[in-house]
């Protein structure tokens, strides 16, 4: 009885005007984000490639010394650009995509700083938190317009039906109203299902023969957890659809009121709350970071100059000081950069974790988690480039440490090992993507967004149970 009912949905919807015209925007819109992406993606890979190996080419030059390694260290870190950058842009504009590593001269001799990591604000990412709308990516098809149609497919679903009267004889049969409701779900599923299907599949063949853009299994996989994710996007706003129009007696007030709840829940929703949370923490701001380092700065230097003063007859501890200060300046600059990007992130956790009232920032969320861009893909980045300077630091010590002749005074240059390093030797930074942390760090998603599901579907089923005919 319900595949019957389904079946009956689905041959109207496809004899419907909507249906068509869902078709050829979904077409459309899939196949200009494919042309875009495979304008753009290129661009970003060849990016990518020229600052990997000017970045490979100067670490190279600086093996000749030990010293000068350490000092000016591996150079900067970039991100590898996610080939599924068409699925979800993820204000990648608007994140950086390069950890950089600085070091200075000071103006006392030959002591210098030691290189030390810089992490650029994310902070603008709070801007962008949701589909944007200028991208026609599949977050905004799937945030704004796979929901959109998902209301019109079934905003006269139960209403229309009881304004024709077909909805009292359909009952009169005995048809179980359960099986009424399942029915339109599925048969609005499938409708909905088919140009979406089809436009997805245009999009990828487009993508996949492309010499420009290799997909490799794991993108592959991660395209399947995407569409499963869209699929269950679309439930919701088909269970919110079912849900208002079985309240409502007439189809067109049942469309005025989901075209409300979509205006307020996808478009107004995300940024309002997403302004208000912004105001709830402060970072650092950049005058307070400056003053911060010149006052560290400043402490440093009077400890020196006291030490050096009252110890300046013996210059096997003069060195050891200046190994220490230079070693001192570094962490202590290192530490507050991560001590400003922690609360930088966590302003944008904070926000990122309110607006998941709104549906579509939570589908966007996910979207980008597996499609290896946005916010969270910047987390994994830095996870990445933090050991990897602890291995580089450890690299150094060991290197230092294997010379008999070295003072091993690490920071000072007449106190570290003069030999040449070999550049194969030297550890490779590897920005990985781990598929098991982006499911946990997609496991609340989900699970809100099945529950919001479970929520409107059993809501649409005692409405309409409870409704008069």
């Amino acid at each position: 009885m319900i595949w019957h009912i389904a079946t009956r949905e689905i041959y109207e919807n496809l004899n419907s005007l909507r249906f068509g015209l869902t078709l050829l925007l979904l077409l459309a819109l899939m196949l200009t984000n494919a042309v875009t992406h495979l304008r753009e993606h290129p661009k970003r890979m060849q990016k990518y490639h020229d600052a990997i190996t000017n970045t490979r080419n100067a670490l190279t030059a600086r093996a000749d010394n030990l010293y000068t390694l350490a000092q000016k260290g591996p150079g900067n870190f970039y991100k590898t650009p996610s080939p599924l950058h068409f699925c979800a842009e993820g204000g990648e504009a608007f994140i950086p995509d390069v950890v950089r590593g600085e070091s200075h001269s000071w103006r006392r001799g030959a002591l210098k700083s030691f290189w030390r990591l810089h992490y650029p604000s994310v902070r603008p990412n709070l801007a962008n938190i949701r589909p944007e709308v200028t991208k026609v990516d599949w977050g905004f098809i799937v945030g704004y317009v796979l929901s959109l149609t998902a209301l019109l497919f079934t905003f006269d679903a139960i209403a229309g039906e009881r304004e024709s009267g077909t909805l009292r004889l359909m009952l009169a049969n005995a048809i179980p109203r359960h099986a009424v409701l399942l029915g339109k779900f599925l048969g609005a599923l499938i409708s909905l299902l088919i140009p979406f299907t089809l436009a997805t599949l245009m999009n990828l063949l487009v993508i996949s023969t492309s010499r420009s853009v290799q997909l490799t299994a794991g993108e592959w996989g991660r395209l399947g957890i995407i569409f499963i994710i869209a699929i269950l996007y679309v439930c919701l706003f088909l269970a919110l659809g079912l849900l208002v129009s079985a309240r409502m007696q007439r189809s067109a007030v049942s469309l005025v009121i989901l075209l409300l709840a979509w205006v307020t829940f996808v478009v107004f929703m995300p940024s309002t709350l997403a302004t208000i949370v912004r105001g709830f923490s402060s970072p650092m701001s950049r005058a307070e970071f400056q003053e911060r380092r010149g006052q560290l700065d400043t402490a440093l230097k009077e400890q020196y100059r006291e030490y050096i003063r009252i110890r300046n007859t013996k210059r096997y501890a003069v060195l050891q000081e200046q190994g220490a200060y230079v070693t001192k300046d570094a962490q202590q600059h290192e530490r507050l950069n991560r001590e400003r990007l922690a609360q930088e992130i966590q302003q944008v956790k904070e926000a990122r974790a309110i607006i998941r009232i709104s549906p579509v920032a939570l589908v966007q969320h996910l979207m980008e988690t597996f499609a290896g861009t946005g916010f969270e893909r910047h987390l994994q980045f830095l996870e990445n480039v933090q050991p990897y300077a602890r291995q580089f630091r450890e690299f150094i010590i060991e290197n230092d440490g294997h010379d008999a002749e070295s003072l091993h005074l690490i920071g000072v240059p007449t106190g570290m090992s003069q030999r040449k390093v070999e550049p194969a030797a030297m550890p490779r930074f590897k920005d990985t993507r781990s598929l098991n942390r982006d499911f946990n760090t997609a496991a609340v998603d989900l699970l809100l967004l099945v529950l919001l599901f479970i929520a409107l579907m059993s809501g649409a089923y005692l409405a309409f149970v409870r409704a008069e005919i």
